[in-house]
């Protein structure tokens, strides 16, 4: 192998290296040839990541209300909550005695 041949496989092996480098910075190139750097988005992925964690935790808490809800309409408190409030609506449906009809 002559050395020009070596030289062009060692420029384009350091070519290589440097494209990769800047790619894992965040350096784009352009159509025109310019360069910039774009911002990485960890921050905003992990406040988004936070805030979805944060709504998971909420909606766990409602579905173990929903759940307590659900179950304890079958719980022995439940039935004579129940029972109680059947027995007064019970009595608020009796016709009202009349004082004079108590006298007479």
């Amino acid at each position: 192998m002559s050395s020009w041949a070596i030289v062009a496989i060692v420029a384009i092996i350091v070519f290589g290296l440097v494209e990769f480098a800047k790619a894992r910075a965040g350096i784009v190139t352009d159509e025109d040839g310019n360069e910039r750097l774009v911002p990485r988005e960890e921050g905003q992925s992990r406040l988004e990541l936070e805030a979805t964690r944060r709504e998971l935790a909420d909606l766990k808490e409602r579905v173990k209300v929903l759940e307590r809800i659900a179950t304890d309409a079958h719980s022995g408190d439940a039935r004579e909550q129940a029972r109680i409030a059947a027995e007064i609506e019970a009595l608020r449906s009796l016709p009202a005695r009349s004082e004079e009809g108590d006298k007479a």
